[in-house]
């Protein structure tokens, strides 16, 4: 991987004539080239002009940071298409590119307390009324940052995949949203480690839904997210590095069993962790 250092337009040019990056993104300044995995899901990252604009789809979602690093994310359910463009007092450059659909199956789970399945009780309703509003501050959470361009880790040594990104959840027999993490089967007690660098935006040990709770803001409205710790070792404000332990695997709020519940958001998006394990930066 690139260091953090920016690229002048000669060598940016040069890098996206090798990337085959051709057409509107070598039309004019300043140069553009992207990475990722192009499906419902997953992720573009970039490399462009330091604070450059960046559009998705006509739409300005983020700046490029100091050294020219952006990050785009496709949603669960985003558009079979997608243009990202950048933009400065230069020009502009853009690239389409086709968003592959998703591999969604249906997830049938029994033997969950109804309250945690149709809450009836007011008091209680009240209760997660009051923590919505707190963990949307910490997704709104917008570190000028590019964390994610170093890529990321699996937050656990061992585990086993028990339920995938997107799957239609069946709870009790009741149809819900679709289960918009990964759940990863391991010991209860096992460390939890940050996968990128980051500063956490959120943290709580007992939420209603979640249980123990932990977000992580990587850069650019990139949050990572960790449910059902048994043990949290981090607090908001907090920089945290990457492989970091921030907290210990549980089975705190809505869980049958000790795994942890790994997510990802960017910018209201819902994102598959598990596609940016491994993902490698366009230069």
């Amino acid at each position: 991987m690139a260091g953090a250092q920016p690229l002048n337009r000669r060598a940016l040019l040069g890098g996206l004539a090798l990337a085959g990056l051709a057409g509107p993104s070598l039309a004019a300044p300043p140069g553009l080239i992207l990475s990722g995995r192009y499906r419902q899901g997953g992720c573009a990252v970039g490399l462009t002009a330091p604070r450059a604009d960046v559009s998705l789809d006509g739409q300005i979602v983020a700046t490029a940071s100091n050294s020219g690093w952006f990050f785009i994310g496709f949603d669960r359910d985003a558009a079979p298409s997608a243009m990202v463009s950048v933009q400065t007092a230069e020009g502009s450059a853009s690239y389409g590119m086709t968003i592959a659909a998703g591999d969604f199956d249906v997830q049938r789970i029994s033997g969950l307390r109804q309250n945690l399945v149709t809450p009836t009780d007011p008091a209680l309703l009240e209760r997660i009324k009051a923590e919505a509003a707190l963990k949307a501050v910490g997704f709104a959470s917008r570190t000028d940052d590019d964390a994610f361009r170093d890529g990321f880790a699996m937050p656990l040594k061992t585990w086993r995949l028990s339920a995938r990104f997107g799957g239609q959840r069946i709870l009790n027999g009741t149809p819900q949203t679709p289960h918009l993490g990964s759940d990863l089967a391991a010991p209860a007690g096992s460390p939890i480690m940050a996968p990128a660098a980051g500063v956490v935006s959120f943290s709580n040990p007992s939420m209603h839904y979640e249980g123990g709770l932990t977000m992580i803001d990587h850069g650019q409205g990139l949050i990572s997210v960790y449910l059902h710790q048994s043990r949290i070792d981090v607090r908001a404000g907090e920089r945290v590095s990457k492989g970091q332990v921030i907290g210990a695997v549980g089975m705190t709020g809505r869980a049958t069993g000790p795994h942890l519940c790994w997510r990802m958001k960017w910018r209201g998006r819902n994102l598959d962790p598990m596609l940016m394990v491994g993902l490698k930066s366009p230069v």
